[in-house]
């Protein structure tokens, strides 16, 4: 009887898994991952901006930072 227990546990691990990973849904003729659910697709280059678009908020960002460069060296004075 222990034979057949331990016979039967070893043909369990050793065929298991390859009997569950063959067990896939083949009825469908399409393969490969299903699509994204809609508002989590990954974007096109040509939807993404570039950085030409953002050289406005570019050009404010660095007037802001030349301002409060120059307020701070008032306040500062060299240290």
């Amino acid at each position: 009887m222990r034979k057949i227990l331990v016979t039967a546990t070893f043909l369990m691990l050793t065929i298991g898994p390859a009997a569950v990973a063959q067990s896939g849904n083949s009825s469908s003729g399409k393969q490969g991952p299903w699509p994204a659910p809609v508002g989590h697709r990954q974007p096109r280059a040509d939807q993404v901006p570039s950085e030409k678009d953002n050289s406005s908020a570019d050009a404010a960002m660095k007037r802001e930072d030349a301002e409060l460069d120059r307020k701070l060296k008032s306040i500062c004075r060299g240290c």
